[in-house]
């Protein structure tokens, strides 16, 4: 079909495509906490008009990437202390149930799909390519819910995946993540679901404590983080 007789992309497809773009460009941190966000420029950036990008918008505030701070500015959201510890709390409740069901329900082809992830993930990791070892990372740990056979637990953590993987992009500290993910792995592998739980509890409590560590630059004897700066530490994990 010629580019004359090519039918216009749907409405609908557009603002996916635009809400996709502008997520994972938040998330890589491409536009960082406290970016203003302007529908001009995000329309030529995108190549498009400026109305799904409106549209795009509204939906992360829902997601709570984005916040409208008065009627005429729009930025990206810095993240809380209590932000983070709230997501985490629900990593430690869902993931670690998920890993123990897991357990119980691998079949051979899906522990060797989660080999194949880590291998992955030790390539990227070797790269040090953090946009590279937050996707795989992702994968790793959606595996795992597949693995579990709950489909209720996937749709329970979906809203907040996005905002769990911009945490995660902010951990730094790819070999030790590496490192928790084998750990985690053969736990689950070994079919023991109190293993695989103790495991997915040490690897959500660690990665919690990275992530404050680079997100505020300090953490109390309990975990919890310390006074907020403007969120522009570097990657944490």
């Amino acid at each position: 079909m010629s580019p004359l007789t090519a039918k216009p992309e749907p409405l609908g497809s557009v603002r996916e495509r635009v809400l996709a773009a502008l997520r994972q460009d938040i998330i890589a941190g491409r536009l960082g906490p406290g970016d203003r966000l302007v529908e001009r420029e995000l329309a030529e950036r995108y190549g498009v008009s400026r109305v799904p990008v409106r549209e795009a918008i509204r939906a992360l505030v829902g997601e709570g990437f984005v916040l409208f701070e008065s009627a005429r500015r729009t930025v990206v959201r810095r993240l809380t202390p209590d932000d983070v510890r709230e997501l985490f709390e629900l990593r430690e409740a869902l993931e670690v149930y998920a890993a123990g069901l897991a357990a119980a329900r691998a079949t051979p082809e899906a522990l060797e799909r989660l080999r194949e992830t880590l291998a992955e993930a030790a390539t990227a990791t070797a790269a040090g390519e953090a946009e590279a070892i937050t996707d795989v990372n992702t994968r790793f740990h959606d595996r795992i819910l597949a693995m579990a056979g709950n489909g209720l637990l996937v749709s329970v953590l979906e809203p907040v995946d996005g905002r769990l993987r911009w945490l995660t992009r902010r951990n730094a500290e790819w070999p030790q993540l590496l490192a928790e993910h084998h750990e985690l792995y053969e736990a689950i592998a070994s079919g023991d679901p109190d293993r695989a739980r103790a495991h997915a509890l040490d690897h959500v409590r660690a990665n919690y404590r990275s992530t404050v560590r680079h997100l505020f630059g300090e953490a109390d004897a309990e975990g919890q983080a310390g006074e907020a700066d403007d969120g522009r530490a570097g990657p944490a994990g």
